[in-house]
């Protein structure tokens, strides 16, 4: 396993993190820990998780997994995402993030979080507050390093330099949806965390499964896979379940045949082979889905198969005119 710097920092993670989304539903705290054992054997040290999956459950089997060997991984949770119907109960202010940091140590079973990510950002929020909150975390021990996800390139701008002004920890990390048929970021978003020194975590590499080529269009999801999922599957529909997405697929299921490749593996190397991306977050519901994946890693791909890739981008989201040159 070669490990990678996150962005300007010196900590040091594996190309794959293993995302713990599934953790808790559908998959049961048994299972979980037998494949969290098995990646760290295999040279994963790095887990991602999140106080709002499976409404805290993921973090508790995270906790348990790591038991008597938290020091040797690098573990990611994060805050924002509703918790509670209460008017404090979500968000990214002072208030809820104290609190939120606390139940999520006492969950992870933990006394300190390596990368602390804010979920998605708070428009009601001044960032100012959210990233002096986040400051104090770190002065107190509490957390080691600060990250952001789902944020546009704007408001990483804004962010950093509120923290360049204000003299406070700064993102350290982008976590962002990144695969074949979802590629925006890089107009913007990956340029900017090159230029300013920011590790880049890259979630969803297979489109929620779509890209493993298992769906079909005209039948309903498969159930056990996120599109069908109660708490996430009308949020993963809107995002790829759709006519051109569906066409995009069976163009690279050819791709993926012309040259001998596993679509998921090849899916996951495609995200892999952009410098930009640190580490990929890879999901699983079972120990043979982690074995595969994880085998995605052996796979470097030539500048045809990027090339065919890249075909497959600009047919789904031609690009006529681009303001910035």
């Amino acid at each position: 396993m070669e490990y990678r710097k996150v962005g300007r920092t010196g900590l040091m993670v594996s190309p794959v993190c293993l995302g713990t989304m599934t953790y808790g539903d559908p998959v049961g705290e048994a299972d979980a820990i037998a494949m969290t054992h098995a990646a760290m054997e295999a040279g994963v040290n790095f887990f991602d998780t999140a106080n709002s999956y499976a409404k805290g459950r993921s973090e508790e089997i995270v906790g348990k997994a790591l038991k008597g060997r938290r020091d040797e991984v690098v573990l990611a949770t994060k805050v924002g995402i509703d918790i509670g119907k209460g008017p404090n109960e979500y968000g990214l202010s002072r208030k809820h993030i104290m609190r939120a940091v606390e139940e999520s140590l006492r969950r992870l079973d933990t006394d300190y979080i390596d990368i602390y990510y804010i979920h998605k950002p708070d428009y009601s929020t001044p960032i100012e507050e959210t990233l002096r909150a986040m400051d104090d975390l770190v002065r107190q021990g509490k957390v080691r390093y600060l990250g952001c996800s789902n944020l546009r390139a704007w408001q990483i701008c804004k962010a950093l330099w509120t923290s360049d002004v204000h003299h406070l920890e700064r993102f350290e990390c982008l976590q962002t949806p990144y695969n074949i048929l979802t590629r925006d970021i890089e107009y913007e978003v990956l340029p900017l965390c090159t230029a300013e020194g920011l590790g880049v975590t890259a979630y969803n590499p297979l489109a929620g499964g779509l890209l493993t080529g298992k769906h079909d269009p005209t039948k309903p999801p498969t159930p056990g896979t996120r599109f069908a999922n109660d708490a996430q599957g009308v949020q993963y529909t809107d995002r790829y379940w759709n006519a051109a997405n569906f066409a995009a697929v069976e163009s690279f299921r050819a791709l993926a045949a012309k040259h001998g490749r596993d679509m998921a593996q090849m899916a996951i190397a495609f995200v892999l082979a952009n410098t930009a991306v640190t580490s990929v977050i890879i999901g699983a519901t079972s120990m043979k889905h982690l074995q595969h994946n994880l085998a995605a890693l052996e796979l470097t791909l030539a500048q045809e198969e990027l090339d065919g890739c890249g075909e497959i981008w600009r047919r789904l989201r031609p690009l006529t005119f681009f303001y910035g040159r």
